[in-house]
């Protein structure tokens, strides 16, 4: 993917330094200097009358923020006028403003990644670009996760401005499913803001609409222990529609299956296949012998039974399930072994003029 406008000088600490070289305090300090504390990703699609007042209140919102901050903002493939909006910000006095530009439209997901992809700060915080996130919640989350050592501070949308039939309803009962498929017990999955350590959220690729899933998938490199919640306000929406609707409950139940199977399976696919292609080669073996008894011993005709349909399906069924297993684990060998495409195409990135 293109690279960002300004990149952070990382240096590297295995060579050996002489008295000519700085000192690593001096590279340190160099570092910190390029190098902003805090990243602020914000997808947005179609979201022209939203962005503007966004901008705006997220550098209100970040006036009280001891240390260096930007602002990432990704145009997933809008079709209006939404980057010709954020491009006006591009050299406001006092805001380090970066945008990336989507091809087309990927989806929240992928441009989501693609804004982590770009931060370079110590800690990252997403959010909507709707408005209904607060930015004003962001130092103190970024404070919180401080205090508490975590590496994963989720928001909590308490008092949720959304309608009860079509969005409150489904996602409570989305939150529990998941909570207790997952392990990872928290009020609120759907929210996007959320506050990270960039070195452990670049250690997760996000793919499909798992972006509902984060906190799962952090689980998968840290402890549940050192990812926590924190009520946020909630706004209503007040420019454009949503972009989701109750449809979308079915593909979250797709999706938590999918979570529920990477989480425990991912590494050893072989496992879970291998292990139903046991089972039913067990119950084959089973049936396929108590038919030759029959037909051995007791000499009855079994050519016509369904028992020996069912036995030679689940023998076939086995050998499909075992060997399904084995090609998983080629391809999952093949995975951890060669770096995986981003799943998004960047069409520019802007930022300030040097």
């Amino acid at each position: 993917m293109p690279q960002p406008h300004r990149l952070c000088y990382r240096p590297d600490f295995r060579r050996k330094t002489t008295l000519t070289s700085p000192s690593l305090s001096e590279q340190a300090a160099e570092l910190n200097q390029q190098c902003p504390e805090l990243s602020l990703v914000v997808p947005v699609f179609n979201e022209e009358e939203s962005v503007g007042p966004l901008i705006e209140r997220i550098c209100e919102a970040m006036v009280p923020f001891v240390g260096a901050w930007e602002l990432v903002l990704v145009d997933d493939g809008s079709a209006d006028r939404t980057l010709l909006h954020a491009r006006k910000y591009i050299n406001r006095e006092g805001l380090d403003l970066k945008i990336v530009a989507l091809q087309r439209n990927f989806g929240q997901t992928a441009a989501m990644q693609a804004g982590i992809d770009t931060a370079q700060g110590r800690l990252i915080a997403t959010l909507d670009g709707d408005l209904q996130n607060d930015p004003k919640d962001i130092p103190a989350m970024v404070a919180a996760l401080e205090e508490r050592e975590l590496d994963l501070l989720v928001g909590w949308r308490k008092n949720r401005q959304d309608g009860l039939l079509l969005r409150k309803i489904p996602s409570w009962c989305a939150n529990k499913l998941i909570g207790r498929i997952t392990g990872v017990r928290l009020h609120d999955y759907g929210c996007s803001l959320k506050i990270y350590r960039a070195s452990i959220i670049k250690q997760v690729k996000l793919m499909g609409e798992m972006h509902r899933f984060i906190p799962a998938w952090v689980a998968g490199v840290v402890p549940s222990s050192r990812i926590g919640e924190m009520a946020v306000t909630h706004h209503a929406r007040q420019h454009g529609t949503s972009k989701y609707g109750i449809s979308r409950t079915f593909r979250v139940i797709l999706d938590l299956l999918s979570v529920m199977f990477f989480m425990r399976y991912k590494a050893r696919p072989g496992h879970f296949f291998g292990s139903l292609g046991l089972g039913t080669g067990f119950l084959s073996a089973l049936i396929l012998s108590w038919l030759f008894i029959q037909k051995v011993i007791f000499g009855e005709d079994i050519g016509g039974r369904p028992l020996l349909i069912l036995g030679f399906m689940l023998f076939l069924s086995s050998i499909q399930l075992i060997t399904t297993g084995i090609l998983a684990e080629m391809i999952a060998r093949t995975y951890y072994r060669d770096d995986a495409q981003p799943n998004y195409i960047v069409r520019e990135v802007l930022a300030k003029d040097a």
